[in-house]
């Protein structure tokens, strides 16, 4: 099985604000980290996780490192699976921008199209099948909010007429069947998330 997760909450998601590659998390972010641990750990003695991948950006790998410690496996990091690049409006809050940064046409300036976006996704879609084939159990890959939708969008079957969630939750966690035709059983689930995690609820996938 894949598991699919969404990184935890940062300052910059409860601002609004495009987020640069180096932004931790916060206080909730960590505390949302140490839940989906917790949930993997019950995972894992039921079905054992052998493999744990996380994005190259911090938020990511801050979410996945108390998973790999609590599993005692090591943190594969994956360039492929980082946020679409925003370039110039990384640090820039959305209100002033001026314009919706998520429209289909829409390139930043020094940054992904979402044509552009969509084919690396499509080459982190291969790695991710290539590390999950050569895994002993399930595997964990932690990622970003549009990363997540790419791959639901067009690689992941979530049932017949079903769309892909416009906003990921944060330290979601999705099931995938590992092969084709690469059903997901669960979608973007925060049922690890306590009152004093619980996601904020902010439009931003990113």
């Amino acid at each position: 099985m894949l598991l699919i997760v969404r990184h935890g909450e940062t300052a910059s998601n409860a601002a609004r604000v495009v987020q640069t590659p180096g932004t931790p998390l916060n206080e909730r972010g960590v505390g949302q980290a140490e839940r989906l641990a917790s949930r993997l750990v019950e995972h894992h003695r039921q079905r054992p996780i052998g493999c744990i991948v996380a994005s190259d950006l911090r938020r990511a790998e801050m979410t996945a490192e108390p998973v790999a410690g609590a599993l005692g496996l090591p943190l594969l990091i994956e360039p492929l699976l980082a946020e679409r690049n925003f370039g110039d409006l990384r640090g820039r809050a959305y209100a002033d921008i001026g314009l919706d940064i998520m429209e289909p046409g829409y390139a930043p300036p020094g940054g992904e199209d979402w044509e552009t976006f969509h084919l690396r996704v499509d080459a982190a879609w291969a790695r991710i099948r290539q590390t999950a084939a050569a895994a002993e159990g399930d595997s964990v890959f932690v990622t970003h909010g549009l990363v997540c939708y790419s791959l639901a969008l067009r690689h992941l079957h979530l049932g017949d007429g079903v769309e892909p969630p416009t906003r990921w939750g944060n330290t979601s966690v999705t099931h995938v069947q590992a092969r084709a035709p690469w059903e997901a059983s669960l979608v973007n689930c925060c049922d690890h998330l306590d009152a004093a995690t619980a996601d904020g609820g902010q439009v931003s996938g990113i």
